[in-house]
């Protein structure tokens, strides 16, 4: 059998001569002793005796506790009993006395050496002097505590997270604040259970996401306080990682925000008051009148503001249909953002695309750098696109993308680009029939005329006139600096008589006329002004004003008959009668004039 490698060693050891063994343990940069089973002391190495200061003789004998710091003694005393006990290797740390006095940190191992028997019959130990590593650690420990009294005393909530977003501190005041016994702060709910039941559940969401991410964030909540009382605060949270980059930790604060949140909320309600008292004041901005059918139309428009849903507004040239259009927008949640209003029939049609949604450089001759589109600009916002009948082909079909997908492609462009903007359409021309002819797509129209809205001609709200004399008035006195009585009853039952072919704006255009080319202070309308080929000079109903709708009508018969049911162009019935386009449109659709049954005339 071979033998043990513990007695090799010890055979081995022994082969030694003893003056070179004690030269060689003399030479080890460390501190080595031996004692007998009971701890006193057979043997220290040079390192021993020069700190402590004795001899080898007066070290035999001496029992190791006696350079023992007294304040250590007890730890000591009972680790090395357990282990006498036990017959176990030892780790310890202690101060030793010095010869000077003074104690200094050592780390000892200390291990039994065993005979046959197993009997323990010396204990040998090594010792290595760590003095200035447990001052560093101390000085840790005291910087730490000194910075844990500076956070406590900072006027701030302060807290750290781990990398589960778990709370494992809190300084003083943030206790304070919340008011609860710390285990109960640093439970795992404790966020839940302090948050206004309103704001938790997405605060907490969006906190997940971005601790995820790694980089700093912040956020706005309302955190109870021990009163019960929730205050707005502003938490701000900064990843703390090692030096691979791995998060560590996340050091958090929260500031009281509560009285600035509560001044903006104030101002913001006050805003809205004023804004609404202005609307009433302003009677829907520009839009003057009391009539039953001016009442319908801004009651259908109080209905669909608050929605996203698109709006065709229908009516002829000079009714107001952008007016009616950013009266939606304003009292929309859009309202804050652009309004974008396009005229699609005075943009040459080779132009259209662009204009609406934007180019890239290059895409065509004289594209030398990229352009936003107007559907771009109007991004979260609203765009309103008039005279939307008068659109070529391709556009319509680029229009009928955005409404079905919400996202447009620039001209000479390749990637799709998502928006978000509400759609309001206008149009003096007879959709349907448009359609009819091959002129406008079906699919666009249904598109468009969700929420349609009729805006009814002046001739049909002739109660309107007068407020709408006197705001245009009022209006032109105030920017010309002249001012101007209000019309007689005369000139106001020569207005009610007019047909009013270019509706209110025509109207705009005659109080204007008359500020400018009239005498003194008084109001007075050339009658000259308001004939046409289309005009009505009587109130509705009466007889000569019936003869005169029939003699307009078969005039406008005639003119589509000598036109084969073409309205615009140089043959048009349009230019053989002198009205502009969307004047005739207007009147044929009024007078109910199938336009087409012209078309097949030979």
């Amino acid at each position: 059998m071979q033998p043990s490698n513990r007695k090799r060693r010890a055979s081995t050891d022994s082969d030694l001569p003893a003056v070179d063994l004690q030269q060689l343990i003399d030479g080890m940069p460390a501190f080595v002793q031996t004692a007998d089973p009971n701890g006193n002391m057979l043997f220290l190495n040079k390192e021993w005796l020069e700190y402590a200061g004795l001899t080898m003789d007066e070290a035999r004998g001496m029992h190791w506790t006696s350079v023992i710091h007294p304040d250590d003694l007890k730890g000591v005393v009972d680790d090395w009993v357990g282990h006498v006990k036990s017959g176990e290797a030892t780790y310890h740390r202690s101060r030793v006395r010095r010869h000077d006095g003074e104690f200094r940190w050592f780390l000892h191992r200390i291990v039994p050496i065993r005979n046959d028997a197993g009997e323990i019959v010396r204990w040998c130990g090594a010792s290595v002097d760590i003095h200035e590593l447990v001052e560093a650690e101390a000085q840790v420990r005291r910087d730490r505590e000194e910075m844990r009294q500076i956070i406590d005393l900072v006027p701030q909530q302060i807290f750290v997270l781990d990398t589960e977003g778990r709370t494992v501190y809190w300084n003083k005041v943030a206790i304070e604040y919340i008011g609860l016994p710390l285990e109960e702060c640093l439970a795992d709910d404790i966020q839940r259970r302090v948050f206004h039941p309103e704001d938790a559940d997405d605060v907490l969401r969006d906190r997940e996401a971005k601790l995820k991410i790694g980089a700093p964030f912040e956020t706005e909540v309302r955190v109870r306080r021990a009163d019960g009382e929730y205050r707005w605060m502003l938490v701000r949270l900064n990843p703390l990682r090692d030096e691979d980059g791995h998060i560590l930790h996340w050091y958090g604060s929260r500031t009281d925000i509560h009285d600035r949140k509560t001044a903006e909320e104030a101002i913001l309600n006050e805003n809205i008051a004023l804004r609404e008292e202005i609307d009433k004041v302003s009677m829907f901005e520009e839009i003057v009148g009391s009539s039953r059918p001016i009442r319908s139309v801004l009651g259908r428009v109080e209905k669909v503001a608050r929605t996203d849903s698109t709006v065709l507004l229908l009516g002829e040239t000079g009714t107001g249909k952008e007016l009616i259009a950013r009266a939606i927008h304003k009292r929309s949640p859009r309202a804050n953002r652009a309004f974008i209003s396009v005229n699609c029939a005075a943009i040459p049609q080779a132009l259209i695309g662009s204009e609406l949604f934007g180019h890239e450089k290059g895409s065509f001759t004289g594209a030398t750098q990229r352009r936003i589109g107007r559907f771009e600009l109007a991004d979260k916002g609203t765009i309103f696109l008039d005279e939307v009948g008068d659109l070529p082909p391709e556009t319509q079909v680029a229009l009928l993308r955005v409404l079905q997908e919400r996202e447009i492609e620039r001209v000479g462009g390749s990637r799709p680009i998502k928006i978000d903007v509400r759609v309001i359409a206008a149009t003096n021309r007879d959709l349907e029939a448009a359609i009819a002819a091959g002129e406008f797509r079906s699919d666009l129209f249904y598109r468009l005329n969700v929420f349609p809205i009729e805006i009814p001609p002046l001739r049909e709200r002739r109660d309107d006139i007068p407020p709408l004399v006197e705001y245009f008035i009022d209006r032109f006195s105030r920017q010309s600096g002249r001012r101007m009585r209000a019309p007689d009853s005369s000139t106001l039952n020569l207005l009610r008589g007019y047909s009013w072919p270019g509706n209110v704006r025509e109207l705009q255009n005659v109080v204007e006329r008359s500020l400018i080319v009239g005498d003194g202070d008084g109001f007075r309308v050339d009658e000259s002004w308001l004939r046409s080929r289309s005009q009505d000079p009587h109130p509705a109903g009466s007889g000569l004003g019936d003869t005169l709708v029939a003699h307009e009508k078969k005039m406008i018969e005639n003119a589509l008959e000598s036109s084969r049911g073409r309205v615009a162009g140089p043959g048009g019935a349009a230019a053989s009668l002198g009205l502009p386009v969307s004047t005739l449109e207007s009147r044929i659709k009024s007078l109910k004039i199938d336009k087409y049954r012209f078309k097949s005339l030979r």
